[in-house]
């Protein structure tokens, strides 16, 4: 066995994440599931029941169960039946793991002191509010550099984000239905926040979407009795 076989051996358990999109178009049905709920709390008025915490517990549950059934149903109906179950060792079981969420633990703790620390002294804050597209891009790449046509999904994806920074601050307002939270989170944060996971979301499904596709072409369904 040479190098670059054994390159594909240890790449394996990562490309069959992504064998068949699911994990994408979860990603993208999470998106724009939330970006709906988003929506709804930005127009809707004060008194309005999507303003109620019972509301938002109500609709994240049932968002969140429908896209944790609705991926174990494709994996368990579709992509083990083609290509079999494949158990690998979690990631958190090993240093390299450990040290990833720590970084992610870390990295969360110093972006959320930096939106305090903004709220405190009254900064705008739309331009970082749009621009956390630009993680999720990277975190998207990561996964699915294997496949090149995944690129062209990461550049729209940076496109898209980079699209929201440069909008007139009055269409941002008119997308958030002109709410906002005090003198930092303005309705033109908000507009840009709402505009962005819609943009990321739906490019998450457009990826996992072809990935489905692709990987049904590309496998057999079982045959009856054999």
């Amino acid at each position: 066995m040479n190098d670059l076989d054994l390159e594909k051996l240890l790449k394996r358990p990562r490309d069959y994440q992504n064998i068949d999109g699911v994990g994408e178009l979860s990603m993208g049905a999470f998106a724009l599931l939330y970006s709906l709920l988003l929506w709804l709390q930005l127009h809707a008025p004060a008194t309005s029941i999507w303003h109620q915490m019972y509301a938002f517990i109500i609709y994240w549950t049932a968002m969140s169960l429908t896209i944790h059934y609705g991926s174990r149903a494709i994996k368990r109906h579709i992509t083990y039946p083609r290509t079999g179950f494949v158990e690998y060792r979690s990631q958190f079981k090993t240093a390299r793991g450990w040290a990833v969420m720590a970084i992610s633990v870390c990295t969360a703790a110093l972006v959320s002191a930096g939106l305090a620390l903004a709220f405190r002294r009254h900064f705008a804050v739309s331009v970082p509010f749009s621009l956390f597209g630009l993680l999720l891009a990277v975190g998207y790449i990561w996964h699915a550099r294997s496949m090149y046509w995944k690129w062209v999904v990461f550049l729209a994806m940076i496109a898209g984000t980079l699209a929201v920074v440069l909008l007139p601050a009055n269409i941002l307002d008119s997308l958030a239905g002109h709410s906002h939270f005090g003198s930092a989170v303005t309705s033109e944060a908000l507009g840009a926040f709402w505009l962005t996971w819609l943009i990321i979301g739906a490019l998450f499904l457009v990826s996992g979407g072809t990935s489905l596709w692709l990987y049904l072409r590309h496998t057999q369904a079982p045959v009856p009795g054999v």
